[in-house]
């Protein structure tokens, strides 16, 4: 279908273009609000600035497609294929991209509060400083994501894969991670205040400097993991196994480490529950 053909039907009121093949159109700047592009193939288009809000794009081939900037808010997106896409600064909010195909995408600085990402994949993405507060990614896949200074507050990770993941000074405040996989990832300064990892998987996992202010931890494995200097005030560790992990310099005042695992941890400087430095 040509662009022309397709922007005249929409202005005469039209809104049902399933299937259409759009490969390359350049669509940049216009409004398509409502539309329905189910299953219409849309790849390496180019849609800078388009309004495509309320739009059905359930299951549509956007791969490689040019979206930054895009308004895209509470769009249906589920089990739509968005690998190589580019939505920087795209407006997501209440988005619907459940099951969705985002390996790859750039996604930073997005707009992604309430959006629903459960069971997307999201592997190598970069969603460099993105907004995900109150975000499902529940059972999403994101290996090797890139979500430095992202803000997750309030986000459900729960049952997330996130191993080797880059989460440097993002902000988890009362995220929910339980049973998330975070094996080998980079969390350094991020605040994990209040955040619950109940089962969670932090082997290896880098938490240098993180607070962790009320965080619960409880059944979490966080063998060999570096938790130099992070602040862990009030935190909930029963059942925690921290053998071989570094809590040098760590807050641990007011924290639970009832039948903890600390089996050759370095507890060097340590603050102690107690108040006490450890020797």
């Amino acid at each position: 279908m040509y662009v022309e053909e397709l922007l005249n039907q929409y202005a005469a009121g039209k809104r049902d273009f399933q299937e259409v093949s759009l490969i390359g159109v350049n669509l940049s700047g216009k409004d398509l609000r409502g539309i329905n592009l189910r299953r219409a193939n849309l790849s390496q288009a180019v849609l800078r600035g388009i309004d495509l809000s309320s739009a059905n794009l359930r299951e549509a081939n956007l791969t490689s497609a040019d979206l930054s900037q895009a308004a895209l808010v509470e769009i249906n997106l589920i089990g739509a294929d968005l690998a190589q896409a580019n939505l920087y600064e795209a407006d997501l909010s209440r988005a619907g991209l459940r099951g969705a195909k985002l390996t790859a995408a750039n996604l930073s600085r997005a707009h992604l509060p309430d959006a629903n990402l459960g069971e997307a994949l999201l592997s190598q993405a970069t969603l460099v400083e993105a907004t995900l507060s109150h975000a499902s990614l529940h059972r999403a896949k994101l290996i090797g994501v890139d979500l430095t200074r992202a803000i997750l507050e309030n986000a459900n990770l729960s049952n997330a894969i996130l191993s080797g993941a880059m989460l440097e000074g993002a902000n988890l405040v009362n995220a929910a991670l339980h049973g998330a996989n975070l094996e080998e990832a980079d969390l350094r300064e991020a605040d994990l205040s209040r955040a619950r990892l109940i089962s969670a998987s932090l082997i290896n996992t880098n938490l240098g400097r993180i607070n962790g202010r009320g965080i619960n931890l409880s059944w979490a494995s966080l063998r060999g993991a570096n938790l130099r200097r992070a602040n862990l005030y009030r935190a909930q560790l029963s059942w925690a196994n921290l053998s071989d992990a570094d809590l040098s310099e760590a807050v641990l005042i007011s924290a639970n480490i009832n039948q903890a695992n600390l089996h050759n941890a370095d507890l060097m400087g340590t603050i102690m529950p107690s108040g006490a430095t450890h020797d």
